[in-house]
């Protein structure tokens, strides 16, 4: 399996019941091949035409390379709030520092390539930003601001094009920002 991080194979995530309650630390690739449930965040960051920011997969992540999703997913380090994980992954894939809303939490379970499994407890945060975007190439290969009425659009007519979770929590990112937000 191929990784654009040398330390993914000692990367760990926080292992946690269904009420989000710590039950331990895992591998990240263990937890993964093992389908156990585990903590992470996803972001949706909008501009002020309320167009949501969609970030493309570089090919070499561990799963989901090529597709296209939310401004940024990843999973906080043991002792590490959600919120400084979603800060700091959000600085590190796409160069951007904005306010962040913490939106919902939702937990789903998919299959991914290479026998991988996402069973994710997911904390999803909402932000508004108008500047420049700087992707990190080894996580992103691509993005784009899109209006929502196109994104959905296109999500019915390719949904294959994007990461499951992506789909499950577009809508409710699209009303919590619609409720939340405040000047950029």
């Amino acid at each position: 399996m191929s990784t654009n991080n040398d330390n993914f194979i000692d990367e760990r995530v926080i292992l946690v019941d269904e009420s989000d309650r710590q039950i331990g630390v895992e591998k990240k690739l263990k937890a993964h091949r093992e389908a156990k449930l585990h903590r992470a965040f996803s972001i949706f960051v909008f501009n002020s035409r309320d167009e949501l920011l969609l970030q493309r997969r570089a090919f070499a992540k561990y799963h989901s390379g090529g597709l296209w999703s939310n401004t940024c997913c990843s999973h906080p380090r043991p002792s590490e709030p959600n919120e400084e994980a979603a800060h700091r992954r959000l600085r590190e894939e796409m160069g951007i520092v904005c306010k962040l809303w913490k939106a919902f939490d939702f937990i789903y379970k998919a299959k991914m390539e290479q026998g991988l499994v996402e069973h994710e407890l997911d904390h999803v945060f909402v932000g508004g930003y108008d500047g420049e975007v700087i992707p990190n190439p080894e996580e992103v290969m691509d993005y784009r601001w899109l209006a929502v009425p196109s994104l959905r659009k296109d999500l019915q007519e390719s949904p294959r094009r994007y990461t499951p979770w992506f789909k499950i929590a577009l809508d409710r990112a699209v009303e919590s920002w619609l409720s939340l937000r405040g000047p950029l």
